[in-house]
């Protein structure tokens, strides 16, 4: 396969390098920035795909980024690639003030408000959460009875309102790429077109006055 790596990392290299990248997160931005910008195609087509992208990463459909980033790029005929790689605007850096943002509006939105400070709850309406799955999930097996109260306090404290909420924020932030992106993409495929006829232009020269450095020259 093409994407698949020849060597196969142990799991807590994986979440360590998501954490922190190989090279830090400032060499793993310029990156992205790097293979967006030499994306085969129109600056609008780019951008759209930035705008699914970064739209995405305001949801709380966490582990189904790339495939909601996917079709909002589809539907919106944008660049898919760019898409993918504009979820990276997503990352443990950004999580937590997207996740405050999109909560906050949400809890707006849906005239509530959070019990606790978000970003203190946050953590701990996550580790009920899935401490209530993991118990659950042994209680198939034993006599324990199985309880879903942090699962239900996680859907209607966390991941209803994030989700709600993220839409505006997400839109927002989304349009702010679209329309940084699309001059900045122009730009450098312009830089790129010129220095492409430029050396054309001094191939085609070089054929047409070959230097007289053969036989009999001179």
């Amino acid at each position: 396969m093409v994407f698949k790596r020849r060597d196969r990392r142990p799991l807590w290299k994986v979440a360590a390098e998501f954490l922190y990248p190989r090279g830090g997160w400032v060499r793993a931005f310029e990156y992205v920035k790097h293979r967006v910008r030499r994306l085969p195609d129109t600056p609008e087509k780019i951008a759209r795909g930035i705008w699914a992208g970064v739209f995405t990463t305001f949801t709380p459909f966490f582990g189904l980024h790339f495939i909601i980033a996917f079709t909002v790029a589809k539907i919106m005929r944008g660049n898919i690639l760019a898409a993918l790689l504009a979820t990276f605007f997503g990352n443990p850096l950004t999580y937590v003030p997207i996740a405050a943002v999109s909560l906050q509006t949400g809890h707006l939105l849906l005239g509530r408000r959070p019990h606790g400070p978000i970003e203190t709850s946050l953590g701990e309406k996550f580790a009920g959460a899935w401490g209530d799955l993991w118990h659950n999930i042994m209680a198939a097996f034993t006599a324990e009875r199985a309880d879903w109260h942090g699962l239900r306090l996680f859907y209607d404290e966390v991941f209803f309102p994030f989700m709600v909420g993220g839409i505006i924020p997400g839109i927002v932030a989304g349009s702010v790429a679209y329309y940084l992106s699309v001059p900045l993409i122009r730009a450098y495929q312009n830089r790129r077109k010129k220095a492409l006829r430029a050396k054309l232009g001094q191939l085609s020269r070089s054929a047409e006055n070959p230097a007289d450095d053969g036989p009999g020259s001179g």
